[in-house]
């Protein structure tokens, strides 16, 4: 596929990018991603890949919007309220970039239907506030062979993973957290920055356009933790679990 005049002025930025260059932009244009979660790291997510001119993006999340989710989700206004997260999101960025196609899908990711849902696409990025999801999550990217992108914030701070563990010798996230701790809403329970949402979601987004243009290094088989409060990272590199049911 060749760039229109009009998608040579969009996506010029990144275009001029060594990196990214023409034939990156073509990829991004021919890629499908799942974004589970259209809250506070799904809002940064879903706008820097939109932006990015990310062929179909597509947002599942059977929230509504909450007056609490004003101070970070910043897709949502204030007459927004009691709105769908995935249809009002996808509506916000339709108007951002009415060059790639946007589906909303108000509703759970399920055992029922992630494999489907992964199948059908050629990455995936969670954002949820919930350890519970991750392992069916996990379940159906192992089941597919469908990379996906792990991101969790909480107070300050983060952590974003990458996995693949088909592709080479690296972990499953169940290999990560075998076990989840009390499944509460860290968000409600202990706060969350939004600034600090806005970091991780930005470097989940980019984690993903470096994984579809292939432009390493990827963070398969690492952990990157960000400390935004004191304003430090570190990537820690992961190992698969022998004893991981999932391998």
């Amino acid at each position: 596929m060749s760039l229109s005049p009009q998608q040579m002025e969009r996506y010029r930025r990144q275009i001029l990018l060594k990196e990214i260059g023409g034939q990156g932009q073509q990829a991004l244009l021919k890629a499908k991603v799942l974004i589970i979660g259209a809250g506070g790291l799904g809002c940064p997510i879903a706008t820097f890949l939109a932006g990015a001119g990310i062929g179909r993006l597509t947002l599942i999340d059977p929230d509504v919007i909450e007056r609490s989710n004003l101070q970070r989700q910043f897709l949502f206004m204030d007459d927004d309220i009691g709105k769908n997260k995935a249809e009002t999101a996808a509506k916000r960025l339709s108007k951002q970039n009415p060059d790639i196609e946007i589906v909303a899908l108000p509703e759970a990711l399920t055992a029922d239907n992630a494999e489907a849902l992964f199948a059908a696409h050629d990455l995936v990025i969670e954002g949820v506030d919930r350890f519970a999801p991750r392992y069916v999550i996990n379940a159906a990217s192992m089941a597919t062979k469908t990379p996906f992108i792990s991101s969790a914030v909480g107070r300050f701070d983060g952590q974003i993973a990458a996995f693949a563990p088909w592709q080479g010798d690296g972990p499953c996230y169940q290999c990560l957290v075998p076990q989840a701790p009390e499944d509460g809403n860290q968000c409600e329970e202990l706060g969350v920055m939004g600034a600090s949402c806005g970091i991780i979601g930005a470097q989940a987004a980019l984690e993903a356009i470096k994984i579809i243009t292939d432009t390493a290094p990827l963070l398969f088989g690492a952990l990157l933790v960000v400390d935004s409060l004191h304003g430090t990272t570190r990537r820690v590199r992961l190992k698969p679990d022998p004893a991981c049911p999932m391998h």
